[in-house]
């Protein structure tokens, strides 16, 4: 144990929950930079222009539907909105091609895939929607019932869908704007589903056991987590009585957050890692870097986004915000939202592989190439695919400096303030050092 209590304390005069942000020199606000550049001259400093990747996507896309029929297949996927809660708009994710292949809805599958891929296979989706009632989950209408078949669907399934006015796209001049498909109200739809997922299915046929533990179950039978949180989206987990239809922004993080707590618990009855380890990853253009350093659990998330990117629109400030928990984990939801979760789920998963426990710090600074919204698959899956690599062992923690200096544009000296696990290893004498 160290010689300070469990969870790091915040920094003199800095909370580690707030969000630094400093100019960068030579970059100025001009609002006029889009109708200048017209997607000529990447003026804004994307390497892409956000606007015409959307534009080149829907016109891939809308030309298949031309009209209010669509013949196709589902990978299979779904979507269930947010706004209006506790009425939502549902329904299938469907692809005008026969045979969509399950790659489109499957993000565990698009590590090393570029920016321009996975917004094709966003954008190349259909997206029928039905306002329905979270509650309709429990005693599900014909029309939902095939749509929970859908979420528990072991592959591609064939599709025929009416909707009620041709799809369409909406192209907004903003970095919020997630790169979805076409859509449009369903007015009739028919999933062909002939082979559900085994597990998925003992699991939703299961109505005693609550939501935690179905999800449990099917994690550690190796079901994949973008699976699970369509399952769970959908309503198909749970008590009876107790199934709802759940936003899939929200069935993402709250199915990452479970699995991660739960193998916290078991990462914290391991030994404590002995030496300072670093793993590193560039992706999306994002650059990543995992520290993991001795003594017992704790961890931190940590984002750098660089001017205009894609959370970060300012030309001229640089935004530095994250969160950490100790030991006992935490009571109140991350500021930096799901990525928060879903860092930890892959940081855990590693260390239960590695045998250890370990302060994990997560370190992660954005560049404009991230030009539109992606997912906290991003997160989760590079994450993951990072703390897969060999690491880079360090002799003492006074070599971290520069292995960040040399890893990102953003100055050591913005790291090491917005970080409160690191400030509590270079402060903190441990224990055993005084043996």
């Amino acid at each position: 144990m160290t010689g300070s209590a469990a969870g790091a304390p915040p920094l003199p005069g800095v909370s580690p929950m707030e969000s630094l942000t400093w100019s960068v020199p030579g970059l100025e606000e001009d609002p006029s930079l889009c109708l200048r550049c017209r997607s000529a001259q990447l003026l804004c400093g994307k390497p892409i222009c956000p606007i015409l990747l959307k534009y080149r996507a829907f016109e891939r896309t809308l030309p298949m539907v031309p009209g209010t029929e669509l013949d196709g297949s589902s990978p299979p996927g779904l979507f269930v909105g947010r706004f209006g809660y506790p009425s939502v708009s549902a329904g299938p994710l469907l692809s005008p091609q026969p045979d969509a292949p399950e790659l489109l809805d499957t993000p565990e599958e698009w590590v090393g895939r570029s920016v321009e891929e996975v917004v094709g296979f966003r954008t190349g989706l259909v997206r029928g929607t039905f306002r329905l009632r979270v509650t309709d989950a429990e005693r599900p209408i014909p029309w939902l019932e095939e749509l929970q078949l859908l979420g528990l669907a072991a592959g591609t399934v064939d599709s025929e869908a009416t909707f009620r006015r041709p799809p369409r796209g909406h192209l907004a001049l903003s970095d919020s704007t997630p790169p979805f498909g076409p859509s449009a109200p369903i007015e009739r739809v028919h999933l062909d589903v002939r082979r559900l997922d085994p597990h998925l299915d003992r699991l939703s046929s299961d109505v005693h056991a609550n939501a935690r533990v179905a999800v449990g179950e099917l994690y550690t039978r190796g079901v994949r987590v973008s699976r699970i949180q369509r399952a769970f989206s959908v309503g198909t987990l749970g008590r009876r009585g107790r199934r709802r239809l759940v936003p899939t922004r929200w069935s993402i993080t709250a199915v990452d957050d479970l699995l991660s707590k739960q193998n916290v618990e078991r990462v914290k009855q391991l030994p404590e890692l002995s030496e300072i380890t670093v793993h590193r990853l560039t992706a999306l253009d994002n650059r990543w870097v995992i520290v993991l350093l001795p003594g017992p659990y704790r961890y931190e998330s940590i984002e750098a986004w660089y001017p205009n990117t894609l959370w970060n629109p300012s030309p001229t400030s640089i935004v530095v915000i994250g969160d950490h928990e100790g030991y006992d984990g935490r009571t109140t939801y991350a500021s930096i939202g799901g990525c928060y979760y879903a860092a930890r789920l892959a940081v855990s998963e590693a260390l239960l592989r590695e045998g250890r426990q370990a302060g994990v710090v997560v370190l992660r600074e954005v560049h404009p190439g991230e030009i539109l919204p992606l997912g906290v698959w991003n997160v989760r899956e590079h994450v993951r695919a990072a703390l897969r690599r060999p690491p880079e062992r360090l002799a003492a923690l006074s070599d971290l400096a520069e292995v960040i200096r040399s890893s990102f544009a953003i100055p050591l000296e913005h790291w090491w303030r917005a970080s409160a696990v690191l400030h509590d290893a270079r402060t903190q004498r441990r224990l055993d050092e005084w043996n």
